[in-house]
């Protein structure tokens, strides 16, 4: 018998860099949680060690809760996801333990897509952590296109650090010899879309200006000077398919100095 096709679930996943967990917490991450009411919420820079971890942070109703930490610097880095849907699999890193000592990668199965929560290096500090950068995007979407050449569609939010174009940032000219503005790292997020992945903002919000991190200094998100460098790209295939339905970023909810940003996705 013919039938209609079942309807496919749809899901509201989140990304937000909370600058450090503990300190979020106290800023109303919970009532800020409970608020975005979403499927699954993928945390960046939780700053946490294990035994930091209490049940407050770890134990949200109705959510299971995965986490990776740094295993090299303490109060650095780290990652985490709260997921009312129930991954088929989870992996942490990409199996090189340069990047997967630092606690950035968290890999969520759920079936119709790979879910990617990823905390992409900051180049700031020096030469050599922008060298890691640049060896962290090379070594992440190898990954990726390898998961990709299985036949797998995937979805890759988080902090890439990086603003893409002149639109994401509001002071682009003065920031040309910044890491996060540097050329050689955009050139990365070109070559990213030139291998088939979408920065899903971007596509249903081509002309619009909104940024996702703004510098706790000089009042910076009150007067909105700030960057777009949080994303959700996913490969091609779940655009063509109609299955992303829509992207956005929320700058109302605070308690960062980034905000959460979201994609709402057919499973």
């Amino acid at each position: 018998g013919g039938g209609m096709p079942k309807p496919r679930k749809q899901l509201t996943l989140i990304s937000w860099n909370v600058n450090g967990l503990r300190a979020t917490m106290k800023k109303d991450f919970l009532a800020s949680f409970q608020k975005l009411d979403a499927d699954v919420v993928a945390v960046q820079e939780t700053k946490l060690q294990d035994s930091q971890l209490d049940d407050g942070m770890s134990r949200i109703a109705a959510y299971e809760s995965y986490w990776s930490h740094c295993a090299v610097k303490k109060g650095y880095s780290g990652v985490g996801a709260y997921s009312r849907v129930a991954p088929a699999g989870v992996r942490y890193g990409v199996g090189e333990k340069r990047f997967d000592a630092e606690g950035r990668i968290i890999e969520m199965d759920f079936g119709g897509f790979l879910f990617f929560n990823v905390y992409f290096p900051n180049g700031q500090m020096s030469a050599e952590r922008l060298q890691y950068k640049l060896d962290f995007y090379e070594a992440f979407f190898a990954y990726a296109d390898a998961c990709r050449k299985r036949g797998r569609s995937l979805v890759i939010c988080g902090d890439y650090n990086t603003a893409h174009n002149e639109i994401d940032l509001a002071n682009p000219k003065a920031n040309e010899k910044t890491s996060g503005f540097l050329r050689i790292e955009r050139d990365w997020l070109d070559r990213i879309v030139e291998r088939g992945y979408v920065d899903t903002f971007r596509h249903f919000h081509p002309d619009t200006v909104k940024y996702s991190w703004w510098t706790y200094r000089f009042k910076a998100r009150e007067r909105n000077i700030g960057w777009r460098i949080d994303y959700f790209f996913v490969t091609n295939d779940l655009i063509a398919s109609g299955r992303v339905k829509e992207a956005f970023i929320d700058n109302d909810v605070h308690g960062s100095d980034h905000c959460p940003i979201g994609l709402v996705v057919e499973l």
